[in-house]
């Protein structure tokens, strides 16, 4: 049964300096909503009707305000509502689908992941700014594959015994629920290891949770003598309101390059138009498209999973209405293989 990390001190540290025009983003996750009766109330959707296609599920609800702020009012189908609502179609069993679709929890080593030559995935964090519906490590172990764990030891003594690893990737949960001064102990031990050449963060704070980038984070990625890669996660262009793009457009200033990756998902963005707003809007806010992902077949999400037949045919309106440089790589992540694959 998966359990919400809490928030504790101890991994994300004591409360950031917050700028003096807005609170701080612990303060902010701390506020998020954890309850179907309460979200109902903000979506001015009688709690009956919300909790008639609701479900109590194991991965519980957890999403910030400032996102239901972006909801359209009182839309069951409201694309960013239909992220984080947990929905009865969770609880349907469905073949192909299972806890770890993509074999982590085999080779996770004290939250080191090797999958692909050159790189190596650090499991920085259990806690996230939100629980997305689709989400692959909703059954991860994180209690015993951290390596945030000890002050980064574990994880750095095998970077050092490595000298092929060119980028480290900081994947979770969400690495940026660590504090700025947890990420300053891992970046100045990251510093210190020739070979990385870049660290890659992979986050969906700062469109959940935009105070999240406050001047701490942004001095600590401006110090680091590796490339930094952003790669944020957005699906939908109503995710990105004007405070996003401008924490996105601050990201800039440290970061060497801002992605974004998306997955691809059944009623919430599976229409070439609504893809095509994404990636002009993205452009917008500083960010290219990257990666639009299909469905990881992780239990309880086979409800979101578009074929691969329309999926393609996506792809291709999107080539035909957008430049090549707004066109996002379809790709599907397979166990073992060398790289997330092309569909």
């Amino acid at each position: 049964m998966f359990q919400r990390p809490s928030i504790d001190p101890a991994v994300t540290g004591s409360i950031d300096v917050a700028r003096h025009d807005r609170p701080s983003w612990q303060r902010v996750l701390q506020d998020a909503v954890r309850d179907i009766d309460e979200l109902a109330g903000l979506l001015e959707i009688p709690a009956a009707r919300l909790r008639a296609v609701a479900c109590e599920p194991g991965f519980p609800l957890l999403v910030p305000r400032g996102f239901v702020a972006r909801m359209r009012k009182g839309d069951l189908d409201d694309p960013l509502l239909l992220q984080v609502l947990p929905r009865a179609e969770e609880d349907v069993r469905a073949a192909g689908f299972s806890d770890d679709p993509l074999g982590e929890q085999d080779i996770a080593d004290d939250g080191v992941i090797r999958k692909y030559r050159g790189r190596t995935l650090l499991i920085a964090s259990g806690a996230c700014p939100v629980h997305c519906r689709y989400c692959f490590r909703r059954e991860f172990p994180y209690s015993g594959q951290l390596a945030s764990r000890h002050g980064w030891e574990g994880a750095i003594g095998k970077l050092r015994g490595r000298g092929d690893i060119g980028e480290v990737i900081l994947s979770g949960g969400d690495p940026l629920s660590v504090s700025n001064r947890g990420l300053q102990t891992l970046f100045d031990a990251l510093d210190t290891i020739d070979s990385v050449r870049s660290i890659r963060i992979h986050t969906r704070f700062p469109v959940m949770i935009p105070e999240r980038v406050d001047t701490g984070l942004l001095a600590l990625l401006g110090r680091s003598s590796a490339r930094i890669v952003v790669v944020v996660h957005c699906n939908h262009a109503n995710e990105l309101d004007d405070s996003v793009e401008a924490a996105l457009r601050e990201l800039a200033g440290p970061a060497d390059l801002l992605l974004n990756q998306s997955v691809l998902l059944r009623g919430v963005n599976d229409d070439a138009a609504t893809l095509a707003n994404l990636s002009r809007r993205l452009f917008d806010c500083g960010v290219l498209p990257y990666y639009l992902n299909a469905l990881d077949p992780v239990t309880g999400t086979a409800h979101f999973e578009v074929v691969d037949e329309r999926a393609r045919a996506l792809l291709a309106d999107l080539r035909a209405e957008l430049p090549g440089y707004l066109v996002p790589k379809l790709v599907r992540e397979i166990p073992g293989a060398s790289s997330k694959m092309p569909l």
